[in-house]
């Protein structure tokens, strides 16, 4: 079967309204016949960085196989092209045609936008990606981001993550009060009513922000990620689990009149290899996350807690009064989190008698 055929059946039921401005053309054609579109994507991620940067490469990688060179994507890490934190304003400009990084850094344009990334005692990656792309939440996301002429695709999910690096224990919900620590999107809304104070920072600086002082704890990902961050060097205790990020969502954005420009086939591609990415991520983290815990335990003798029971109990409690005031404050919050809060619970049901039976008969 010819490529072109092959890919147009296999990418036939994917979504057509994903990301991306108007790139390069050259007036060249493709081995495939067609136009070859050249972009650009920008990230917040250092480059290359395991799981974050290298997820991009994928996704990059995807499009380039799977449209035989017609569309070619360029990837710039964070600082090469917009800083880590420019990255929404410069796919919504136009400076680039693509942008990949999370939503709940945008929270300054809506902050509906959290609930696509991950909320406190949320979702888990699995039941994520079934409420983005079989409960509604995709065209929710779609809706959200319309008014500022992006496209938003799921790329990559961290899966759960830990609790962060601190350099003071957390006995009671008590000692969070003073602390000044890394911690985005709600996770952060929530410590700020136990009276610590919340920065929000790129990954790429949270090694020197704890070793000078000028925060005392971070979260960031989870062992793969955060030991390659360096952070056990300057950090005496590392925490669990991560109420605060369950099931992070990343996303792919692309500009609507970029989007456009292509062809149908080509739009096809991009959504298609979009869920390729999506899942590579994850099964990375799965994969690497192991072997980098046995790392820091075992060789570089990490000091690993659970929080306290007291302390979940109260994050907890805390979390859901800030859930429910972000969802209060617009009719699209309120929209969002109904759906969110309602798929979370429905697939609970099942999670009780399925993975969480199965995983209590290994304890």
């Amino acid at each position: 079967m010819k490529r072109r055929t092959f890919i147009a059946g296999a990418t036939a039921g994917a979504l057509t309204t994903a990301c991306s401005p108007t790139g390069e053309r050259e007036a060249s054609k493709a081995s495939v016949g067609g136009e070859t579109f050249r972009w650009s994507i920008v990230t917040a991620w250092p480059k290359n960085f395991p799981g974050l940067g290298t997820g991009v490469e994928t996704l990059v990688s995807w499009i380039e196989r799977m449209s035989a060179g017609r569309l070619k994507v360029k990837v710039y890490a964070a600082g090469e092209l917009v800083p880590a934190f420019g990255v929404f304003d410069a796919v919504a400009e136009g400076v680039a045609e693509m942008g990949h990084s999370g939503s709940y850094y945008w929270k300054g344009k809506n902050e509906a936008f959290q609930f696509f990334t991950t909320i406190p005692f949320g979702m888990n990656a699995v039941a994520m990606n079934a409420w983005l792309y079989e409960g509604g939440g995709m065209e929710l996301w779609r809706e959200a981001y319309e008014p500022f002429g992006l496209v938003p695709l799921p790329v990559g999910n961290t899966g759960m993550q830990l609790g962060g690096w601190f350099n003071r224990e957390i006995k009671t919900p008590e000692d969070f009060a003073g602390l000044k620590m890394r911690l985005p999107g709600l996770g952060g809304d929530v410590l700020r009513r136990l009276g610590a104070t919340p920065v929000t920072l790129p990954g790429a600086e949270l090694l020197t922000a704890m070793q000078t002082g000028v925060i005392d704890a971070t979260e960031w990902v989870n062992p793969y990620t955060d030991l390659a961050s360096g952070l056990h060097k300057v950090s005496k205790y590392y925490y669990y689990p991560g109420w605060q990020e369950p099931g992070p969502t990343l996303e792919c954005i692309i500009n609507q009149k970029a989007y456009e420009s292509l062809p149908e086939d080509l739009r096809h591609i991009v959504h298609a290899a979009a869920r390729v990415a999506n899942q590579a991520m994850y099964c990375e983290y799965i994969a690497r996350n192991y072997q980098a815990l046995d790392t820091l335990r075992n060789t570089h003798k990490v000091d690993m807690r659970p929080f306290p029971p007291e302390v979940i109990a109260r994050l907890r409690k805390e979390s859901e009064t800030v859930n429910e005031a972000l969802a209060n404050k617009s009719e699209l919050a309120r929209r969002v989190y109904d759906s969110y809060k309602r798929f979370r619970d429905e697939t609970l049901v099942w999670h009780n008698v399925s993975e969480r039976m199965y995983y209590a008969m290994w304890e």
